[in-house]
């Protein structure tokens, strides 16, 4: 086994967009956002609150507050506004244009009462992903042109209460990846055009998830969710194409790859507090795994043999803290609005234009409406501002000096949703 920056700069090419893979996104991969009512308040308070079928995602405990069964559908739609500024580019090239645009999303969770004591859970959605396309002419090319993680979860859950005061529940994590990547080959001779590198594969990964829901006294509610590792495992995903004398003499086309990553392990605290008859705050404290995710496995493999390479990226673990608040206008309206912040998991001199991840702060409105006893609407917008992602990297002769930071780096968010409970 070996580091990817052990080869030469042919294998390193291949190395390095391959390492890219792990990630497809334009702001974060972790997303907050499953078209559920607490979208209006940035997430806070996800753990604790549970007062709707939301929480058999957020937090299984959470569904013994639940009387009755309960049926909750939102739709989500997403712009992604995310605009690199080069400062520097060795080979040169175009900003890449809006890496973004719209991209739908939807989430669906149920609960059924079994008992007041025992309820069963289904949540389906995704929680990690995004894209990104530059185009084939940008000055970041060699690096990255176009990226893609797609998820798709399926979380069956149980949630038991204790006593009064007490409740917890587990779940199972069932996610469908789908990854594509692609990168430019930078043929080396004058005049030769560029060749492609296209990593597409998926695969299927498993986890487990469990909560519990602490409310000491009325009015007042403590929740604590952890979501574990999933590991995912992607074969045969590099083709190669356009490859001039002197590569297609190295690679002569028979390069496999097998690529390993996880979705990091997570821990969220929250809390719900009510302050009076028609105010509650709403926060959370959380804590991602991300310095293992940025730990990555590779195969290449040929007709001669296989060479396994791996890469740290020298992530960091990050932080989540939110904050927000609910605030009843009138029997049937309620009004929400939050704030959270997401600690960068990689610093500027590690930040590379495949994983273009920084802080991230995110501002949240929302309203809720009870039609009736069995009917409730929601909907909410949420800004996301994911930072300006700074870039200086120099990757050797093939791929060469990027420099530069997104001037735009936005995603809005819309939700939707609408419960019945029956």
């Amino acid at each position: 086994m070996g580091s990817c920056r052990q080869y030469g700069p042919a294998v390193l090419l291949l190395c390095v967009t391959t390492v890219g893979a792990n990630v497809a996104q334009a702001a974060g991969l972790w997303l907050y956002e499953q078209a559920t009512p607490d979208l209006g308040t940035a997430s806070a308070g996800r753990a604790a609150t549970a007062d709707s079928a939301a929480t058999a995602g957020g937090n299984p405990a959470g569904m013994t507050r639940l009387s009755q069964s309960e049926l909750m559908v939102g739709i989500q739609p997403l712009y992604v506004n995310s605009k690199f500024d080069v400062e520097a580019a060795q080979f040169g090239g175009g900003d890449g244009g809006n890496a973004g645009g719209w991209v739908p999303a939807a989430g669906i969770n149920y609960v059924y009462s079994l008992s007041e004591d025992l309820k069963l859970g289904l949540s389906a959605g995704s929680y990690f992903g995004l894209g990104l396309d530059y185009g084939d002419s940008w000055a970041g090319r060699y690096y990255v042109t176009e990226a893609e993680l797609l998820t798709f979860g399926l979380n069956p859950s149980i949630g038991y209460r204790v006593n009064d005061t007490f409740s917890v529940g587990a779940g199972i994590d069932l996610v469908y990846s789908e990854l594509t990547q692609k990168a430019a080959i930078n043929n080396p001779g004058p005049g030769v055009a560029d060749g492609e590198l296209k990593l597409k594969a998926d695969d299927v990964g498993y986890g487990f998830n469990l909560g519990v829901l602490l409310e000491p006294v009325d009015g007042t509610r403590f929740g604590i969710t952890y979501r574990s590792r999933i590991d995912l495992k992607y074969k045969d995903t590099a083709s190669l194409k356009g490859l001039g004398l002197v590569l297609g003499a190295i690679f002569n086309g028979n390069q496999k790859v097998d690529l390993e990553m996880n979705l990091p392990q997570a821990v969220m605290l929250s809390a719900y507090h009510e302050l009076g008859d028609r105010l509650a705050v709403v926060g959370n404290l959380g804590w991602q795994d991300w310095s293992e995710f940025g730990k990555s496995d590779i195969v290449i493999r040929n007709s001669t043999g296989s060479t396994k390479l791996t890469d740290d990226r020298n992530f960091n673990d990050t932080w989540h803290v939110a904050i927000g608040l609910h605030y009843r206008l009138s029997a049937p309206w309620m009004v929400m609005t939050g704030f959270a912040y997401d600690s960068s998991p990689v610093d500027d001199d590690d930040r590379t234009p495949d994983m273009p991840l920084d802080r991230q702060l995110r501002y949240a409105l929302g309203a809720q409406y009870q039609q009736s006893r069995d009917l409730t609407l929601n909907a909410a917008y949420e800004l996301l501002d994911a930072g300006d992602a700074k870039i200086n990297q120099n990757r050797g002769p093939l791929v060469g000096e990027f420099k530069g930071k997104f001037g735009t780096n936005l995603i809005h968010f819309f939700n939707i949703n609408a419960s019945w409970r029956f």
